[in-house]
This record gives structure tokens, C-alpha cells and sequence, in this order.
């Protein structure tokens, strides 16, 4: 796994454009003001692009790639077209499926139940409908968490619209896989829920 992976809070900025069909992120340590990551949706087909303009955009598939800004990827996530509800798979850096997300049916604010490759149940995404909160979360034990402000170095930084922080929790550790599924989960909220 990579080491970008290693810090715990992660300060993640949406490109902004006014045609824009392509879903791209820089993904920076909110600390240092270092780019550590950024993902990219590349190779978008000619109708997907056609529907991004159109009130199907949640429904449209997508394949993005997180990676360094070395261009080593971290992380490919995937999905097909969506009528009602998502399913997203997530690779590895070497194209292996680590998990998948599904979104749960009549969820106030969103929900999404984080699954290995084998189906079995790791955590759960839980958002806010009032807000842009959301918990990565099993029993009482959080995981990580995404919002809009970040509190750090004595000052408080709130974000845009197109802004948000993800923290890890320190307890989790650095090489487990579930780091790059929270990671990869942070792009879907952007692009399933909040689209």
C-alpha cells in the first residue's frame, strides 16, 4: 500500500469548471499544504459525457483512479449504470478487488455498507441529511469521518462547496486495506450521494 496513505487527515478539492463531465479531486495533507493524491476520471464515453449534463448524471458509470502525483496508482474505483441504487467496486494498486460499497435502500441522508470482495460486512457510511457529515462506522467504533471543516493548527478552516476533509481515526492502522476503501469511499459520497 502506499505511503500517501500513511497520514491520517486528508484535505480533498473538487476541479471546478463550467462544462465540466469528468469527476477530478487533488487530495492534499491540510497541514503541510502538500498535493499527496490526486484522482482523475479519465476516459469518459461519448453518452456518459451526454448524460453528465442531464439529470441522469447519478446514474452515469464511472472509472476513476486515485493515484500520486507521480502517477503511481493507489486506487481504481468503478461502477456501472445506476437506476436506484449503487454498487461500486474498488481495486488495488495491482487491478485486485479490495471491496465494494452498496448503497442502502431508503436512507435518510445516504448510507453505504463497506464489503470486502467476499461480501462480508466491514463498516458502514452514514451522512446527515442536514448536513455534509458522514461516519465510516461499525457498532460504537468510528473509523473515519468526512466534513466540511477542519479544525487544526489553532485555527479553523471551513471549506467550499466543492471542499471537505477526510480523519481517519489514529487507531487505524497504516497498512490495512480499509484506509484505501474509506479513501475511495470519500469520492463516492461526492459522486453518488451529494451529485
Amino acid at each position: 500500500m502506499n505511503t500517501a496513505l500513511n497520514q491520517n487527515t486528508f484535505l480533498v478539492k473538487e476541479h471546478v469548471g463550467m462544462f465540466k463531465a469528468a469527476n477530478n479531486y487533488d487530495i492534499f495533507n491540510p497541514e503541510s499544504q502538500e498535493l499527496t493524491l490526486n484522482c482523475r476520471e479519465d476516459n469518459l464515453g461519448f453518452f456518459t459525457k451526454l448524460f453528465r449534463f442531464t439529470d441522469y448524471k447519478r446514474m452515469t458509470p464511472f472509472n476513476i483512479t486515485i493515484q500520486t502525483p507521480q502517477g503511481e496508482k493507489v486506487v481504481t474505483i468503478k461502477r456501472g449504470v445506476s437506476i436506484f441504487l449503487s454498487t461500486v467496486e474498488v481495486y488495488d494498486e495491482n487491478d485486485e478487488m479490495i471491496g465494494k460499497f452498496k448503497q442502502k435502500f431508503f436512507s435518510i441522508g445516504g448510507k453505504f455498507d463497506v464489503l470486502d470482495p467476499n461480501d462480508n460486512y466491514l463498516c458502514s457510511l452514514k451522512g446527515k441529511w442536514t448536513s455534509w457529515d458522514f461516519k465510516f462506522v461499525k457498532d460504537d467504533y468510528e473509523f473515519a469521518r468526512v466534513t466540511k471543516k477542519w479544525a487544526g493548527l489553532g485555527k479553523e478552516l471551513f471549506t467550499s462547496a466543492d471542499n471537505y476533509v477526510l480523519k481517519i481515526n489514529d487507531s487505524v492502522p497504516q497498512e490495512n486495506k480499509i484506509r484505501l476503501l474509506i479513501l475511495a469511499a470519500v469520492m463516492c459520497i461526492d459522486m453518488v450521494l451529494k451529485e
